[in-house]
């Protein structure tokens, strides 16, 4: 499957690399835009259990990394407003 990275940078300025083991991210977000933390997480959440049930599908088992970035995105907006901004900075195939 392809797999792909994407950075995103917080409202406290720190960059994060994410995974998704799937290009269907490209669905639920874009490079180049700004969302809120409760948007973001909710678009990203969806893409990854997307990608997830993409793997089960083609190799008959879930894919732990998909939930370990979900898992890594919501802890990590556990610390900002839902209102505060996300911007994704950069998407690329691995």
């Amino acid at each position: 499957m392809p797999e792909m990275t994407f950075a995103v940078r917080w409202p406290d300025g720190e960059i994060s690399d994410c995974y998704s083991p799937s290009l269907v991210i490209h669905d639920h977000i874009r490079t180049g835009i700004t969302y809120s933390v409760a948007d973001f997480v909710e678009r990203t959440g969806d893409a990854l259990t997307e990608a997830g049930e993409r793997v089960r599908a083609r190799y008959g088992f879930a894919c732990t990394s998909a939930a370990a970035t979900a898992d890594h995105i919501r802890s990590r907006a556990d610390r900002f407003d839902d209102d505060a901004l996300v911007h994704v900075v950069a998407m690329r195939p691995l």
